[in-house]
């Protein structure tokens, strides 16, 4: 396959899993968890060669799903709990997803135990940066914490933390599950071609 094209499908599928969980970001508790940490870091992973307009154009995506959903909801944008001052921060933090991403694949060699070894790594760090920005930003700059302190902060960022690494792990295991798969059947197919040439 074509390998724009693989990256257009992969681009695609973030547009949609994104579009499908985020939608939810401001409801809270729903069966699905938002996939967004994933989805950057899945970028990463996939799209480090459109990472100049593919980062963006994800990161835009994510602020009108949210637009979108707070509109709906009758309130303005800008006035919601979740909007402050911190709410940038998330440029940085989604940007920490996709550095761990890009970080795995450019040592990326095909599937094994160091493969595996490395993603965890990659991920756990990835989603501690993130977290420290997005949970940081919230707690730090917006004004629905009015007396943070530094006890307060760490036992928010521990209490958060575990959930979001647990929805992020599940999606990019999927993602990674997926990319076995398709190694695995690449590489039959190769030896299945080169069977038939012998013939």
């Amino acid at each position: 396959m074509n390998t724009t094209l693989q990256r257009a499908i992969v681009l695609s599928l973030l547009v949609l899993l994104m579009a499908a969980t985020r939608s939810h970001v401001f409801t809270h508790f729903t069966p699905v968890p938002d996939a967004t940490w994933a989805a950057f870091f899945i970028g990463g992973f996939y799209l480090r060669s459109w990472a100049r307009w593919a980062f963006p154009a994800l990161m835009a995506l994510a602020v009108l799903i949210d637009y979108l959903v707070i509109s709906r909801q009758g309130m303005d944008f800008f006035a919601h709990y979740c909007v402050s001052p911190g709410y940038w921060m998330l440029v940085p933090a989604h940007a920490a997803m996709w550095a761990g991403g890009d970080w795995l694949r450019r040592r990326y060699s095909g599937p094994g135990a160091a493969a595996l070894a490395r993603l965890a790594v990659a991920l756990v760090a990835s989603t501690a940066v993130c977290h420290l920005f997005a949970q940081g930003g919230f707690y730090w700059l917006s004004p629905a914490v009015p007396a943070p302190t530094v006890a307060g902060w760490a036992a928010n960022y521990g209490h958060w933390f575990g959930p979001y690494l647990s929805a992020t792990a599940m999606f990019v295991a999927a993602a990674a599950l997926a990319q076995a798969v398709a190694g695995a059947v690449a590489g039959h197919a190769g030896i299945a071609g080169r069977r038939a040439d012998r013939r």
